[in-house]
């Protein structure tokens, strides 16, 4: 059979006969062998593959933002269930809403801080701190120190400001009366620049706060001795002799532990003798109200902070955490967090909410 020549020469150009072929479609399909699409079903095709990715891509879409939510609705829900938290090493637990509760706890303190409506693991501490009168921190003071005598527990030592010493004891008489029960107390009157051992390692000192009434706060110290430099030369036997004979070979160091302010307007950032609670490891503090609705003035004329006067005092902040309390009772978990999470970025200390009894935005 004679073979075939054919001339190049005589087939079209590649670009007519040899379209660009779509994804799917056999390479070096050889154009006698099958029919070519046209232009217009090309388009379509590409059309088609294009809605198919968008349609893709925006199922994908719902699916992750179905899966943030439900992580916010888990978190949330933690948020709610969560009972305490902990701060360099502290355990602290409580409940604190502005104008309706606050009693803080450090169980390993065995203190707790204001009595608000007096919460079953606030009777367990067997030193209360109160730094004023208003009922929302002073409420539950009778059911506390009533609760632990029912429990036979021994009574409660109760530290408060000597100004509303002599109206709480008139308060314990009137419930002894009412109730003909016995209720076993030790009230300590303690002002600024007083010291008081609490044990033999831990002692506390108040520092003044600032609200619409009679107020103030309390740092919690650890206590240790340092040998004296001059005598850091002499050994054991010698260190012995000198401490038989009453010389006084140590220091007594004091460690800035614990503060608790109450309910207070930032003035007490500035007051000069107020340092120590601005380095104690653990600043316990409140923050009413987190919004512009709510703003600085408002706060300030009701005795309390505002947020943002956390932010511009930043520079003051020494302690190696705050907790923030007392927040308003008109905000959720999830707008405290929200709050918490703009600030932490400007505070070197570590920055943590205390939210239990909060309610969440979502449905439980």
């Amino acid at each position: 059979m004679p073979s075939m020549r054919i001339s190049l020469g005589t087939l079209s150009s590649p670009a007519s006969r040899f379209p660009l072929l779509l994804p799917g479609e056999p390479p070096f399909r050889a154009p006698y062998l099958a029919p070519l699409r046209t232009a217009g079903e090309r388009v379509r095709m590409v059309t088609t593959a294009a809605a198919g990715e968008r349609r893709r891509a925006g199922y994908v879409s719902v699916v992750e933002r179905a899966l943030a939510a439900e992580e916010e609705y888990r978190r949330a829900r933690a948020e709610v269930q969560r009972k305490g938290v902990e701060v360099e090493g502290y355990g602290i637990e409580g409940i604190s809403i502005g104008g309706h509760e606050t009693c803080v706890i450090v169980p390993s303190l065995n203190v707790a801080f204001d009595i608000g409506r007096c919460p079953a693991r606030a009777v367990h501490q067997d030193f209360l701190f109160i730094t004023h009168a208003h009922l929302d921190h002073i409420g539950g003071l009778p059911m506390y120190v009533a609760t632990r005598g029912l429990y036979s527990l021994k009574p409660p030592t109760i530290f408060l400001p000597s100004c509303i010493k002599e109206d709480v004891e008139k308060l314990f008489d009137i419930h002894r009366s009412m109730s003909q029960t016995e209720l076993n107390l030790e009230i300590v009157a303690i002002d600024i620049g007083d010291t008081y051992e609490i044990r033999n390692n831990l002692v506390v000192r108040p520092f003044k706060t600032h609200h619409v009434i009679p107020s103030q706060g309390y740092v919690i110290y650890s206590m240790r001795n340092k040998l004296k430099k001059q005598y850091a030369h002499l050994k054991g036997p010698q260190l012995k002799n000198l401490k038989l004979s009453g010389v006084q070979i140590t220091d007594t160091i004091l460690s800035p532990e614990v503060a608790f302010t109450g309910d207070t307007t930032s003035d007490f950032i500035l007051e000069p003798r107020n340092a120590d609670a601005l380095r104690a490891k653990v600043l316990i503090t409140e923050a009413t109200f987190l919004d512009e609705e709510n703003d600085v003035e408002h706060a300030r004329q009701h005795g309390h902070m505002h947020l943002s006067e956390i932010i511009a005092n930043a520079q003051w902040f020494r302690n190696k955490a705050i907790l923030l309390t007392h927040f308003s009772s008109r905000y959720k978990i999830e707008d405290i967090r929200q709050a918490i999470a703009k600030l932490q970025p400007k505070l070197s200390p570590k920055i943590v909410a205390l939210t239990e009894g909060f309610r969440s935005a979502y449905p439980q």
